[in-house]
């Protein structure tokens, strides 16, 4: 396979690779064609185009533990990686990220894969080995029969990147846990220096934490000093959290709006239906009863943290590695992650 062959010559290239993650023509239009049915139909057709060792790696019972099992560490993984993959196979998985991604969500998980290269090029020349930063180990594992008419799941993931999504008959997907992250969040140096994989997650949390009344920060800033991770790691059920920091119910009507543009941008990621569904939901259980809360110092290059809590939600932004220059943000549905309880009530009945 070319990409594998490239590979085994210490070779890493985002062509190809990332090619599963290019925005075609008409991408998100696969959104509109019935709960469920594009992305069983995309399943089916990447997973039929695998040779019988590669389907057999790649699929999982729906009730295996390894469908709770995320990571966003660079490790072994589970699954089929692109670099195992050929060209017509490694594109076969574009539509079936489509299903869950948004055009923006696509272009920054395809950012992901492509910073590798970046990360692997500034750890060479520091003199790190960096062989295991490669666009090619993404994997994608599916758990359950791919349909429409009963609940399947599957997962997208490797460094810095874990999108899990699962598929309920007759509702939208759901389209989490997502974990996005970037090493370098500010690239400093080559024929890339200055970009930011992640800007818009920055600088909308300090746009908030700057614009709230010297009252209001002083709620919000719960700490002096950042965290050194997101708190919930890669938790199969997000742990319990402290409702911390100020409610959108006391913000003002401008501080209100930078939470929702925060809000907006993460959900923006997601699939349409989905991140209608989300939001939905959030406005019912009451958008005032959202946390906003910050951690670490306000200027940027100073190592921060913020987290955005809710009775249905919870996002969590952390940069405080390589000298705040390592972002990790992680969105998580607090009724569905990996299905909720209603995916529960269906494996219990099995």
């Amino acid at each position: 396979m070319r990409i594998a062959r490239l590979a085994a010559m210490g070779i890493s290239v985002a062509a190809g690779v990332v090619g599963a993650l290019a925005i075609a023509p008409g991408a998100g239009t696969a959104h509109g064609s019935g709960p469920g049915q594009a992305a069983a139909s995309a399943a089916n057709a990447f997973l039929a185009a695998l040779p019988a060792d590669l389907r057999k790696s790649a699929s999982f019972p729906l009730d295996s533990p390894e469908r709770t099992q995320w990571y966003f560490v660079p490790r072994e993984r589970v699954g089929v990686s692109l670099l195992k993959l050929d060209d017509k196979q490694s594109e076969l998985l574009g539509p079936l990220l489509a299903s869950a991604l948004s055009p923006e969500g696509l272009l920054e998980a395809r950012g992901v894969l492509k910073h590798e290269n970046i990360l692997r090029r500034v750890e060479t020349e520091a003199g790190v080995d960096a062989t295991r930063r490669d666009p090619g180990l993404y994997y994608t594992s599916v758990f359950g029969k791919p349909q429409a008419a009963a609940p399947w799941a599957w997962r997208f993931e490797g460094h810095h990147l874990s999108i899990n999504v699962t598929e309920m008959p007759g509702a939208p997907p759901t389209v989490a846990p997502v974990f996005i992250g970037a090493n370098p969040a500010r690239v400093l140096t080559g024929p890339q220096t200055g970009y930011r994989l992640l800007a818009a997650e920055e600088d909308l949390g300090r746009e908030l934490v700057t614009l709230l009344s010297d009252e209001h920060r002083k709620i919000a800033v719960i700490n002096g000093t950042a965290p050194g991770e997101i708190l919930t790691g890669n938790d199969p059920k997000v742990r319990p959290l402290e409702l911390e920091g100020l409610a959108a119910a006391s913000m003002s009507e401008a501080e209100q709006q930078a939470l929702h543009r925060l809000v907006d941008l993460y959900l923006g990621r997601l699939a349409p239906e989905y991140a209608k569904d989300a939001r939905a939901r959030l406005d019912r259980a009451g958008f005032g009863k959202v946390r906003f809360a910050w951690a670490g110092g306000l200027e940027s290059g100073k190592k921060h943290y913020y987290r955005v809590h809710g009775p249905t939600l919870l996002i969590e932004y952390d940069n405080t590695q390589n000298d705040a220059n390592h972002v990790h943000t992680v969105y998580r549905d607090l009724d569905h992650d990996f299905g909720g309880d209603a995916l529960r009530r269906h494996l219990s009945k099995k």
